[in-house]
């Protein structure tokens, strides 16, 4: 689906309208280089870190309403095929129903990108025998031999993210946030996602960005209430008209005034979405 959303951006950049240079003066081609290359580094940087999770010891557990969670980072290039079969399956899970029949077609691009080298993971794993007190998860050597002895079926949920540029500017991108329905409305995707935000502000992106199908009600909600808002380079931003027609919403949450100016319509918010 971000190959739509890439085709909307370059449309939203064509039309955006040119500053006159008696108000702004034009930067010079060597700014333009310098500019590039630091958003480059800054995504090289990002790319080259092993464990994005280290940095949040905050957000390795997880337990309310009735989970008990520990939260793993993952590659792409990495997975192994018991866990490429259960992201397959949970993909086909939640999104066949959103994407309706272009499903078929969706789910051979999904598989495709879920084990691309750039994909990176975090993976959210219920503990082996359940739930755990707080006493026992203050026993590191216990909480070792738990997260040893849980594998692929043990597994809750997970979030695939990306390091890219988009608009010129270095983002996060969330390509799939997905969770077991048993686990779904217990808070667990709030937290992971609240996670990725701190990932990306660690790494000096501008904001993080996703692409949600409007048919996906429950998605539009849960994102609305986490502040995020229909970006600027989304299909109906860039064109009502063609919008319309298009199946899905880009949205965003900016970190900074550089992104927020580039990334957001003033005042735009979602609304009405049930």
């Amino acid at each position: 689906m971000r190959r739509e959303a890439e085709k909307a951006m370059a449309t939203a950049q064509n039309k955006r309208p040119r500053i006159s240079s008696d108000v702004e003066k034009r930067p010079s081609r060597k700014e333009i280089l310098g500019r590039k290359k630091a958003v480059e580094e800054c995504i090289k940087k990002a790319v080259a870190v092993k464990d994005h999770l280290e940095h949040f010891p905050a957000f390795h557990k997880y337990q309310k309403n009735g989970l008990s969670v520990y939260l793993e980072s993952g590659r792409g290039d990495q997975l192994t095929l018991p866990m490429r079969k259960y992201i397959q399956n949970i993909l086909k899970v939640n999104m066949e129903k959103p994407y309706g029949p272009e499903w078929p077609s969706e789910e051979k691009i999904k598989l495709r990108e879920m084990v691309a080298p750039e994909a990176r993971y975090i993976l959210a794993k219920q503990y082996s025998n359940g739930f755990i007190d707080e006493s026992s998860m203050k026993q590191d050597a216990e909480a070792e031999h738990m997260y040893a002895a849980c594998t692929e079926s043990c597994l809750l949920g997970f979030v695939h993210y990306r390091f890219v540029v988009e608009e010129e500017l270095p983002v996060v991108y969330v390509y799939e946030l997905q969770m077991e329905p048993s686990a779904q409305g217990k808070g667990l995707g709030k937290f992971m996602i609240q996670l990725v935000e701190q990932v990306a502000c660690k790494n000096q992106m501008g904001a993080v960005m996703l692409t949600v199908q409007k048919a996906n009600t429950l998605a539009m909600d849960f994102y609305t209430k986490l502040r995020y808002v229909i970006s600027s380079t989304s299909p109906s931003r860039v064109d009502p008209q063609t919008g319309l027609e298009k199946s899905y919403e880009i949205l965003c949450k900016t970190f900074d005034s550089e992104a927020k100016s580039k990334l957001e319509v003033c005042g735009c918010i979602l609304i009405g979405v049930a």
